[in-house]
């Protein structure tokens, strides 16, 4: 393959991409001091949404050791899935996909060792994408929050549903139960989360707490209701079932057969998105949407702890339930949804539909060239 930028850039296939956008001047990111040794130790960088600035978010190593957050805008940037070297994002009415264009070998300024650039993008309309997986057969399968369903692209409509909890009778837009979570095992959708069992338009809101759910997909078996505002199931690498409990502000696991909640640890934010890697689970945090928890548990917990709220990314040992690494955003970013592992991927970047430098980012086959001559 042959990557071309249009005017060229400098000589040398180190120097063909563009420069990353510079962060806002109003947005203050700052890490641990080992964050960018775990990434290196865990051979992984982490995709983070954010769908209140509508940012995504690229967190990587740079040659020098110290940690590169590069940064995109993609309106109400939500769900995000690493799939086949590259990226399936969602956002307001659409979900892109994001592809590598870096040929294999080659770095992008001699730093970035993955460019990705918006190759598809499917249109969907505005129907609310929560988190996003991949099948087996390399589909996208995501939580299509407005309608209570699962749902992956159709070539003529807007959605094509694939499944739906028992309790919803009806597919409608009216957002009934806000299902928002989506676990997947082994290339089938396996786990979702749900705020409520509720079957009217918008029931979910103002629901007694705890009344979240867990549903296996594959038996429709709701395997707790304890949860408060739950987001993220996750079946883990050791076979256990993982889960953030939103509105207490828990990291947990659930028993999956009991339905019990085990609290790992207490994250000072509401929780959305997990990822989990070597024993180690990554989780966002954000600061309250209104100023305040209003009537959630979690507000009780932070007042007994006499904490703040952040907003950042936190990595917890699952074996101790202890905080290790951290990142935090303070500024015009307040809130996150969700975050993904990049696999074997150390600073990667991304050419957003919104920078200077899309229209002039070209890249072509080069093999047809060559046969050509």
């Amino acid at each position: 393959m042959t990557y071309q930028v249009t005017p060229p850039a400098a000589a040398g296939a180190s120097e063909t991409a563009a420069p990353p956008a510079p962060p806002p001047e109003d947005t203050k990111i700052s890490v641990s001091r080992g964050l960018a040794s775990w990434l290196t130790a865990n051979h992984t960088s982490l995709a983070i949404t954010s769908y209140q600035s509508g940012r995504l978010f690229l967190v990587g190593t740079m040659p020098d050791g110290t940690v590169s957050v590069h940064q995109s805008a993609f309106s109400r940037a939500m769900g995000v899935c690493w799939d086949r070297n590259g990226l399936w994002l969602a956002s307001r009415v659409q979900l892109w996909r994001l592809e590598n264009i870096l040929p294999e070998g080659m770095t992008a300024q001699g730093t970035y060792d993955l460019s990705l650039m918006p190759r598809q993008t499917f249109i969907t309309g505005d129907i609310d994408i929560h988190e996003v997986g991949v099948d087996g057969e390399g589909q996208p399968v995501f939580v299509n929050t407005s309608y209570s369903c699962l749902a992956t692209i159709d070539p003529v409509h807007s959605f094509r549903p694939i499944w739906k909890p028992s309790f919803i009778t009806e597919l409608a837009r009216e957002d009934r139960c806000h299902m928002n979570g989506l676990g997947m095992l082994d290339g089938k959708p396996k786990y979702v989360t749900a705020v409520s069992q509720t079957d009217v338009a918008d029931g979910w809101h103002g629901r007694p707490l705890p009344k979240g759910v867990v549903i296996d997909v594959e038996t429709g078996r709701v395997v707790t209701d304890q949860l408060s505002m739950p987001h993220s199931p996750r079946a883990g690498p050791d076979g256990k079932l993982y889960a953030v409990d939103s509105g207490r502000g828990f990291l947990v696991e659930v028993d999956k057969e009991t339905g019990d909640l085990r609290d790992i640890m207490f994250c000072p934010g509401f929780l959305r998105g997990l990822a989990i890697v070597n024993g180690y689970a990554i989780v966002t945090v954000s600061k309250p949407r209104y100023g305040k928890f209003e009537d959630m548990p979690i507000a009780d917990e932070l007042a007994k702890r006499n904490g703040t709220p952040m907003c950042g990314v936190l990595i917890i040992e699952l074996a101790t339930g202890k905080g290790v690494e951290w990142l935090k955003l303070d500024g015009d970013v307040h809130e996150l949804f969700t975050v993904e592992l990049m696999p074997g991927v150390k600073c990667p970047m991304v050419v957003g539909p919104a920078t200077e430098e899309f229209p002039e980012t070209i890249t072509f086959d080069g093999e047809f060239q060559t046969s050509a001559a």
